[in-house]
């Protein structure tokens, strides 16, 4: 459950980043505030927060490639910041697996978005796990 949590914190720390173009440290210190976060809970959203930004580029360009249709400026906020780090977990992040990030990520976007943004999050991020698991096995 603290991961869970930890989620809401990642969000509002690269919501807060993206919209109002905040440092990434003032963001992360400000994201956990009222979720009483365990120590691993808020070191998950350290590490989360810091690796999405640092690693945004290459992430931008993934979710670029698999949303169909869709420009990251045309996305609302919140699904793009769901988006993004829940695709820097199925990137970087080996030791959890993409069926719950994608859950995760879907179950922010039930509570954070419209009524559109569960749908959408699961097909982009069902789209990223396949070509990612398609690259990772042996040909």
């Amino acid at each position: 459950m603290s991961r869970r949590v930890a989620r809401e914190g990642i969000l509002r720390a690269l919501f807060q980043i993206d919209l109002a173009g905040s440092d990434v440290n003032e963001a992360i210190r400000y994201a956990d505030e009222g979720l009483e976060l365990t120590e691993n809970g808020l070191s998950f959203l350290h590490e989360i927060v810091q690796g999405t930004y640092s690693n945004l580029a290459k992430i931008n360009k993934v979710i670029g490639d698999f949303a169909v249709g869709w420009t990251l400026e045309r996305m609302p906020t919140v699904d793009r910041n769901i988006l993004r780090a829940a695709v820097y977990e199925i990137l970087y992040r080996e030791d959890i697996p993409e069926s719950v990030v994608v859950n995760e990520a879907v179950e922010l976007a039930k509570k954070y978005g419209d009524v559109d943004s569960p749908r959408f999050i699961n097909g982009v991020l069902g789209n990223v796990v396949q070509a990612f698991q398609e690259e990772q096995s042996p040909r």
